[in-house]
């Protein structure tokens, strides 16, 4: 990060996480280049001539599976993704259906929550705030993580002086740092982000509180004509920010809070508590943390966006205090969708259509901390979702990564500088970002892994490749690269879509 008194601060410096065994190889790729080695080499030490003719074709097509590239996956990542999608189309297990065909309790004849794919086991839990209200905790059994989500709200950067921008930016690195403290229970923070069409339902139920009872009817339509008309023509963001606790690395807090997860959801609002003063000094105010019937309202409207009217109008009646109605919200069990497919390209979910991207590539040059504007720009043809994963990560295991990943650039410019390799500008500037962030985290700057997901969903099919080329274009104009998710459309959609904390995977040690 630079800085200048009369200019934005400017941020770079990102390093790809290495998975690689040997360079970026895999394991499985590894493995297939050992195998091409031994399979090319066995004829010639036993001097077994036909043998060689049917080796070394074979040799060449397990170098191709472990060098070469499919729709920007490694061949043999895409051959097994093949696989995978079409046992699951043969099977019938990219299909989903809810509803009337969900499953029942055999004992109580009720209905859980029924969400498709991935997010299968997560249950909505209802805790208590610390403050007479209730909060929704979502628990994800398979991870060991309760999860809250709160709905929040922020001045911006685009249109306030230089010196304000970077004290933000600086109140939101700091309370990240916070973060990345030895045995932390925070395992995941997400920042969600969508951008859709207006519904107009605030415009409305304002105009119904504040419309006079002898007002003339011709006002009256006129009036109500102009709504219709003027609310799909704007656009609106919802942001949100979802926190995770590890069961796991809080079990001695949770079994003093009584444990279980009565236990588990009382540390976690008590984690989210001792959050509100480092948010608000990061310019970020939370408006509400959600309940379980907003959360479910949340995962519902990006499952089915025709709902969105529905809600929206159906919430804003019921601020009247006379109400009698439906409360605010979903209830839990109707959060996921009537029914889903997971296609090869496309996710398919109730009368929408949804693609998911992965960032692959952050920007190699330094930026200004508003270089992703132009990722949520407003369309009218599509409604789009950005989700930021972090991880923090702890002070002695950062070192250790950095130190690991510092030594293990080193290392190979030597090895290329004994074979007589040039270095290329790429490889010398990873070496030097290496370098920087081992010295930044020794001066006390935290380290956090992250990645970026960006989902785009339509309700008209025939729109759907012009909304992605737009996002394509987008992401280019900041200086992203992305991919396609394919294969895995149902997981991208509940990583992008969703604001769940989910879609940083494990990191694989080899």
């Amino acid at each position: 990060m630079s800085t200048n008194s009369e200019r934005p601060a400017t941020y770079g410096g990102w390093q790809a996480e290495r998975m690689g065994v040997i360079g970026n190889l895999s394991g499985v790729g590894f493995t297939l280049v050992a195998a091409a080695a031994v399979i090319s080499l066995a004829p010639i030490y036993q001097r077994s001539w036909s043998a060689l003719l049917i080796a070394l074709p074979l040799s060449a097509l397990l170098l191709g599976l472990a060098y070469g590239r499919v729709l920007g996956l490694t061949a043999d990542e895409w051959l097994l993704l093949a696989v995978r999608h079409q046992i699951s189309v043969a099977t019938k297990k990219n299909l989903f259906l809810s509803g009337a065909f969900a499953p029942r309790n055999p004992k109580t004849g009720d209905q859980p929550m029924d969400l498709p794919g991935p997010l299968a086991r997560l249950r909505i839990l209802d805790a208590a705030d610390g403050q007479g209200g209730q909060i929704g905790v979502v628990l994800d059994p398979t991870a060991n993580t309760y999860t809250a989500v709160a709905r929040i709200t922020f001045p911006g950067l685009a249109l306030i002086d230089n010196e304000r921008q970077n004290a933000r930016v600086a109140g939101w690195a700091a309370f990240l740092r916070a973060q990345c403290k030895e045995d932390s229970s925070i395992v995941r923070i997400a920042v969600h982000q969508r951008s859709l069409p207006d519904d107009g339902a605030a415009l409305r139920a304002f105009t119904a509180r504040h419309t006079a009872e002898g007002a003339p009817d011709v006002a009256k339509e006129s009036l109500a004509e102009l709504m219709m008309s003027a609310g799909p023509v704007a656009t609106i963001r919802e942001t949100y920010l979802a926190i995770s606790l590890s069961a796991g690395r809080a079990r001695l807090a949770i079994k003093g809070a009584g444990g279980g997860q009565i236990g588990a959801a009382a540390v976690l609002v008590r984690e989210l508590n001792a959050m509100q003063g480092s948010l608000s000094s990061a310019g970020l105010q939370v408006t509400e943390w959600l309940t379980p019937r907003k959360v479910a309202q949340v995962i519902r409207t990006a499952y089915d966006p025709h709902s969105q009217l529905e809600f929206a109008d159906r919430n804003a009646a019921a601020r009247d205090a006379d109400w009698q109605g439906t409360p605010p919200g979903v209830d839990p069990a109707l959060a996921g969708p009537s029914a889903a497919e997971t296609g090869w390209s496309v996710y398919r979910h109730d009368g929408a259509y949804t693609v998911s991207y992965q960032v692959r590539n952050w920007p190699q040059s330094d930026v200004f901390a508003t270089f992703m504007q132009p990722l949520l720009r407003p369309r009218q043809n599509a409604r789009r979702s950005l989700s930021l994963v972090f991880e923090p990560i702890g002070p002695s295991v950062a070192r250790r990564e950095l130190a690991k990943e510092k030594t293990k650039r080193d290392t190979a410019r030597k090895v290329r500088a004994k074979t007589g390799r040039s270095e290329s500008e790429d490889e010398r500037r990873e070496a030097v970002t290496a370098r920087e962030q081992d010295r930044a985290r020794a001066a006390g700057h935290g380290v956090a892994r992250f990645t970026g997901l960006i989902a785009v969903t339509v309700t008209d099919y025939e729109q759907l490749e012009t909304a992605c080329a737009e996002l394509q274009a987008d992401a280019s104009a900041a200086g992203i690269e992305v991919r396609r998710m394919w294969g895995g459309m149902d997981a991208g959609f509940a990583a992008a879509a969703l604001p769940l904390a989910v879609g940083l995977p494990e990191r694989r040690i080899f």
